[in-house]
């Protein structure tokens, strides 16, 4: 958890260091989410059993729209910080803001992260193992998510609406696993959907 927090710190002092001369147009992003929610693969027909519990807190920063790239994306850099001290990551990447009308709009976003969580349970099945060291394994298996690799995608999607010219509330999906690139094999992930308040400075 110590090498996630320094990482979480340094990723958002880049993203403020960068965001400086533009404080202006950057925004602050502050966010509650249900940890491993299961209703979004249930509705592609893809839904596991959700393993872990609890509340993830995300906090984060994007910078201000760059206007030279198609579409005006904007930076993100995010810390999420799970109730249960399960599965923590810290994440950075790209999002599109798409306007649907004069306040909504529609942000569609891709990153990597890093989590803390489990990569590489060992397995139940192996010979020689004692019954403690069995229902140890099991314990482990049905309630830990094992993303096969510590370095993640991050895919996200947020249907936002701009309160004021400086707060913004957002419905947000977020999205964590290896999708059998970082890693062959495992590729359990992790659903989060939640809500944001966005304050622009």
């Amino acid at each position: 958890m110590r090498k996630l927090a320094a990482a979480a710190g340094a990723a958002v002092l880049m993203a403020g260091i960068g965001g400086a001369s533009v404080a202006r147009s950057a925004e602050l992003l502050v966010g509650a989410f249900a940890h491993d929610v299961t209703f979004i693969g249930e509705a592609i027909g893809s839904g596991a059993p959700g393993r872990e519990e609890g509340v993830d807190l995300h906090l984060g920063l994007r910078t201000e729209p760059i206007a030279y790239l198609f579409g005006g994306p904007q930076l993100h850099v995010f810390v999420s910080i799970n109730s249960e001290s399960t599965s923590n990551f810290v994440a950075a990447g790209v999002s599109w803001p798409i306007a649907l009308t004069e306040r909504l709009y529609v942000r569609p976003g891709l990153g990597l992260a890093y989590t803390d969580g489990e990569a590489g349970l060992p397995p139940v099945n192996a010979p020689g193992l004692t019954p403690a060291e069995i229902a140890r394994r099991l314990e482990l298996y049905n309630t830990r998510i094992d993303f096969g690799s510590q370095v993640l995608f991050q895919p996200e999607l947020s249907l936002g609406y701009e309160l004021t010219s400086r707060l913004a509330a957002e419905l947000s999906w977020v999205h964590i696993s290896n999708a059998q690139i970082f890693h062959q094999g495992k590729n359990q992930g992790l659903d989060a959907a939640g809500v944001r308040l966005i304050y622009s400075f």
